[in-house]
Protein backbone atom coordinates (compact mmCIF):
# COMPACT_ATOMS: atom_id res chain seq x y z
CA UNK A 1 0.00 0.00 0.00
CA UNK A 2 1.71 3.54 -0.57
CA UNK A 3 1.23 6.49 1.00
CA UNK A 4 -0.35 9.50 -0.38
CA UNK A 5 1.20 11.79 1.42
CA UNK A 6 3.03 12.93 -1.60
CA UNK A 7 -0.53 14.06 -3.20
CA UNK A 8 -1.98 16.48 -1.32
CA UNK A 9 -2.82 20.12 -1.51
CA UNK A 10 -2.88 22.55 1.23
CA UNK A 11 -6.47 24.24 3.13
CA UNK A 12 -4.38 27.58 4.64
CA UNK A 13 -0.85 26.63 3.71
CA UNK A 14 1.80 26.72 6.60
CA UNK A 15 4.46 29.30 6.23
CA UNK A 16 6.98 26.76 6.64
CA UNK A 17 7.24 23.00 5.03
CA UNK A 18 8.13 20.67 3.00
CA UNK A 19 7.81 17.53 0.98
CA UNK A 20 11.12 15.34 1.24
CA UNK A 21 11.78 11.36 0.71
CA UNK A 22 8.01 10.53 1.55
CA UNK A 23 7.51 12.73 4.64
CA UNK A 24 5.76 16.18 5.21
CA UNK A 25 6.79 18.47 7.59
CA UNK A 26 5.65 21.40 8.64
CA UNK A 27 5.44 24.80 10.98
CA UNK A 28 2.33 25.95 11.67
CA UNK A 29 1.64 29.99 11.54
CA UNK A 30 0.30 32.11 14.46
CA UNK A 31 -2.67 31.22 16.36
CA UNK A 32 -4.05 28.69 13.86
CA UNK A 33 -6.97 26.40 14.99
CA UNK A 34 -10.51 24.74 13.52
CA UNK A 35 -13.13 25.08 15.93
CA UNK A 36 -16.73 26.13 15.93
CA UNK A 37 -18.78 27.99 18.70
CA UNK A 38 -18.77 25.62 22.06
CA UNK A 39 -17.52 27.00 24.96
CA UNK A 40 -15.09 29.34 23.68
CA UNK A 41 -17.31 31.49 22.01
CA UNK A 42 -14.98 31.87 18.73
CA UNK A 43 -14.88 30.19 15.34
CA UNK A 44 -11.74 29.92 14.19
CA UNK A 45 -10.96 27.97 10.48
CA UNK A 46 -7.52 28.90 9.54
CA UNK A 47 -5.59 25.46 10.51
CA UNK A 48 -3.82 23.87 8.32
CA UNK A 49 -4.33 20.75 6.18
CA UNK A 50 -3.07 18.68 3.28
CA UNK A 51 -5.82 16.59 2.13
CA UNK A 52 -6.72 14.62 -1.08
CA UNK A 53 -10.96 13.98 -2.26
CA UNK A 54 -12.29 11.55 -0.08
CA UNK A 55 -14.59 8.84 -0.98
CA UNK A 56 -17.90 8.17 0.36
CA UNK A 57 -16.62 5.71 2.77
CA UNK A 58 -13.39 4.62 3.88
CA UNK A 59 -10.38 3.69 6.47
CA UNK A 60 -7.93 6.41 6.78
CA UNK A 61 -4.38 6.35 8.66
CA UNK A 62 -2.04 8.70 9.41
CA UNK A 63 1.45 8.80 11.04
CA UNK A 64 2.59 11.76 12.43
CA UNK A 65 5.11 13.68 15.10
CA UNK A 66 5.13 16.49 17.00
CA UNK A 67 7.14 18.76 19.12
CA UNK A 68 4.20 18.94 21.83
CA UNK A 69 5.40 22.58 23.84
CA UNK A 70 2.57 24.97 24.14
CA UNK A 71 -1.23 24.68 24.94
CA UNK A 72 -3.33 22.93 22.04
CA UNK A 73 -0.74 22.52 20.02
CA UNK A 74 -2.12 19.41 17.74
CA UNK A 75 -1.74 16.96 14.88
CA UNK A 76 -2.82 14.32 13.34
CA UNK A 77 -5.60 13.40 10.47
CA UNK A 78 -8.77 15.71 9.40
CA UNK A 79 -11.89 15.02 7.39
CA UNK A 80 -13.64 17.98 6.28
CA UNK A 81 -17.10 18.23 4.44
CA UNK A 82 -17.22 21.94 4.72
CA UNK A 83 -16.53 24.96 7.61
CA UNK A 84 -19.67 23.24 9.25
CA UNK A 85 -18.77 19.72 9.09
CA UNK A 86 -15.54 18.02 9.82
CA UNK A 87 -13.57 15.79 12.03
CA UNK A 88 -10.06 15.86 13.51
CA UNK A 89 -8.07 13.39 15.50
CA UNK A 90 -4.71 12.64 16.68
CA UNK A 91 -2.38 13.96 19.49
CA UNK A 92 -3.24 17.45 21.42
CA UNK A 93 -1.56 19.20 24.30
CA UNK A 94 -3.23 20.30 27.16
CA UNK A 95 -2.47 21.43 30.67
CA UNK A 96 1.04 19.50 30.60
CA UNK A 97 -0.58 16.08 29.09
CA UNK A 98 0.02 15.04 25.83
CA UNK A 99 -3.76 13.56 24.88
CA UNK A 100 -5.62 11.08 22.01
CA UNK A 101 -8.43 14.39 21.28
CA UNK A 102 -10.88 14.04 18.39
CA UNK A 103 -13.01 17.00 17.32
CA UNK A 104 -16.35 16.07 15.96
CA UNK A 105 -17.64 19.31 14.43
CA UNK A 106 -21.37 19.34 12.88
CA UNK A 107 -22.35 23.18 13.12
CA UNK A 108 -20.85 23.22 16.84
CA UNK A 109 -17.32 21.77 17.94
CA UNK A 110 -17.23 18.96 20.55
CA UNK A 111 -14.35 17.77 22.14
CA UNK A 112 -13.25 14.08 23.75
CA UNK A 113 -9.55 13.42 25.25
CA UNK A 114 -7.85 10.19 26.05
CA UNK A 115 -5.05 11.53 28.23
CA UNK A 116 -1.84 10.00 27.29
CA UNK A 117 1.62 10.45 29.59
CA UNK A 118 3.81 13.05 27.45
CA UNK A 119 3.93 11.12 24.60
CA UNK A 120 6.78 11.48 21.90
CA UNK A 121 7.72 10.03 18.76
CA UNK A 122 5.35 8.97 15.76
CA UNK A 123 1.83 8.13 16.36
CA UNK A 124 -0.87 6.66 14.20
CA UNK A 125 -4.34 7.70 14.33
CA UNK A 126 -7.11 5.69 12.18
CA UNK A 127 -10.43 6.83 10.99
CA UNK A 128 -13.18 4.81 9.33
CA UNK A 129 -16.25 6.49 8.31
CA UNK A 130 -19.43 3.96 6.72
CA UNK A 131 -23.25 3.46 6.67
CA UNK A 132 -23.75 7.69 8.81
CA UNK A 133 -20.44 7.09 11.13
CA UNK A 134 -17.17 7.74 12.07
CA UNK A 135 -15.22 5.57 13.82
CA UNK A 136 -11.54 6.77 15.31
CA UNK A 137 -8.68 5.07 16.51
CA UNK A 138 -5.21 5.68 18.03
CA UNK A 139 -2.71 2.58 17.83
CA UNK A 140 -0.64 1.96 21.34
CA UNK A 141 1.80 -1.19 22.17
CA UNK A 142 -1.44 -3.26 22.22
CA UNK A 143 -3.29 -2.51 18.66
CA UNK A 144 -5.73 -0.20 18.19
CA UNK A 145 -7.74 1.54 21.01
CA UNK A 146 -11.37 2.85 20.50
CA UNK A 147 -11.30 6.76 20.42
CA UNK A 148 -15.03 7.21 19.29
CA UNK A 149 -17.82 5.71 17.45
CA UNK A 150 -19.46 9.08 15.89
CA UNK A 151 -22.72 9.87 13.75
CA UNK A 152 -21.50 11.85 11.00
CA UNK A 153 -24.02 12.26 7.55
CA UNK A 154 -23.58 10.96 4.16
CA UNK A 155 -21.80 13.86 1.95
CA UNK A 156 -21.09 13.89 -1.43
CA UNK A 157 -18.05 15.82 -1.71
CA UNK A 158 -15.71 15.62 1.49
CA UNK A 159 -10.89 15.91 1.58
CA UNK A 160 -8.95 13.80 4.12
CA UNK A 161 -5.63 14.03 5.15
CA UNK A 162 -3.37 15.29 7.62
CA UNK A 163 -3.95 18.85 9.99
CA UNK A 164 -1.85 20.33 12.53
CA UNK A 165 -2.37 23.79 14.33
CA UNK A 166 -1.32 25.53 17.34
CA UNK A 167 -3.87 28.02 18.66
CA UNK A 168 -1.79 29.42 21.51
CA UNK A 169 1.56 30.67 19.16
CA UNK A 170 3.34 29.90 15.83
CA UNK A 171 5.93 27.44 14.98
CA UNK A 172 4.54 24.28 16.20
CA UNK A 173 7.14 21.39 14.65
CA UNK A 174 5.14 18.22 13.27
CA UNK A 175 5.77 16.03 10.59
CA UNK A 176 3.78 13.24 8.98
CA UNK A 177 5.60 10.18 7.13
CA UNK A 178 2.35 7.63 6.21
CA UNK A 179 -1.06 8.38 4.89
CA UNK A 180 -3.19 6.25 3.49
CA UNK A 181 -6.28 5.66 2.11
CA UNK A 182 -8.62 1.82 1.17
CA UNK A 183 -11.99 0.88 1.28
CA UNK A 184 -13.56 0.47 4.94
CA UNK A 185 -12.12 -1.92 7.01
CA UNK A 186 -14.25 -5.25 8.00
CA UNK A 187 -14.64 -4.87 11.53
CA UNK A 188 -14.33 -1.43 12.58
CA UNK A 189 -14.79 -1.50 15.71
CA UNK A 190 -11.77 -3.27 16.71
Amino acid sequence: MQSLICEGQWLNPPPKWSLERNALTLETGDKTDFWRHTHYGFVRDDGHFWHVPAPSSFTATVTFAGKYETLYDQAGLMLRVDPDNWIKLGIEHSDGMTNFSIVVTRGRSDWSVIARPLISGPQTVRLTVKNNAALAHFKNENGWQLMRVADFPAFDKAHIGPMACSPERSGFEASFSEFQLTDPIENPLH
